[in-house]
């Protein structure tokens, strides 16, 4: 078991710190920088690599959203859900952690506005004068979230070609930050929000109780769906 919380820590630790990290030094750069199209891509990229990495180990979760949504799906147990939890948790804050560091050497410390150090937001017009609402912002993340179960889910089934599973999951991340990045920031992980408003404070810990909320309730919802819906217990004979 030690071993599995351990890559769920380095996991979610390289999670945060290659996605935020990436939205926080590379994303606004002016003329060079990767915009949000490299931010998507570097959070898919961090689970892809991780996936292959350590998934064999613990599953790779990585997200408290994704361990809450394979218990739904019954591909999980109710006893290690809590140290998971916690795992993944303590990987983020630690990755934070050495983001922080990292960006009070440039004296840039400046966390006065919505999104800063890559915090998840809504009701606030950071991208192209457009603020979200409450409603809009869960609603997004909700579904966003239950789709990555599916996801998930479906790429490790045992009659999927699991070879391909971490490339399906990296992708899927890769396009749930692409639609949902101006609306959010995008969350889908209740672990990097937490690891994020901890260092900010003010708004973003004001409003982290969504980003807990939106994207466990939508993992359970499409842990059910595939379960219920889509799984297949057999091989299914055709003529």
């Amino acid at each position: 078991m030690i071993k599995k919380l351990f890559a769920e820590f380095f996991g979610t630790f390289w999670l945060v710190f290659g996605g935020c990290g990436s939205a926080v030094f590379a994303a606004g750069v002016p003329d060079i920088g990767i915009g949000l199209l490299g931010v998507s891509l570097a959070f898919g990229l961090t689970v892809l690599t991780m996936a292959y990495a350590v998934g064999h180990i613990s599953g790779g979760h990585f997200n408290p959203a994704v361990s809450f949504g394979l218990f739904a799906g019954g591909r999980f147990p109710a006893k290690d859900l809590i140290p998971y939890i916690v795992a993944q948790c303590l990987g983020a804050l630690v990755a934070a952690g050495c983001l922080y560091v990292i960006l009070s050497g440039s004296g840039a410390l400046d966390f006065s506005q919505p999104g800063a150090f890559a915090t998840n937001f809504y009701g606030e017009a950071v991208y192209n004068g457009k603020a979200f609402s409450m409603g809009a912002a869960f609603l997004a993340e909700f579904l966003l979230t239950a789709f990555f179960l599916i996801v998930i889910l479906g790429a490790t089934d045992k009659w999927a070609n699991g070879k391909f599973a971490g490339i399906a999951i990296g992708l899927a991340l890769t396009l749930i930050h692409l639609i949902s990045i101006p609306i959010t920031n995008t969350s889908v992980n209740p672990a990097r929000s937490l690891s994020q408003a901890v260092f900010t404070g003010g708004l973003a810990m004001s409003q982290l109780w969504l980003f807990w909320a939106a994207p466990i309730l939508g993992g359970i919802v499409g842990g059910l769906i595939y379960k219920f819906l889509l799984q297949r217990d057999t091989v299914e004979v055709t003529d």
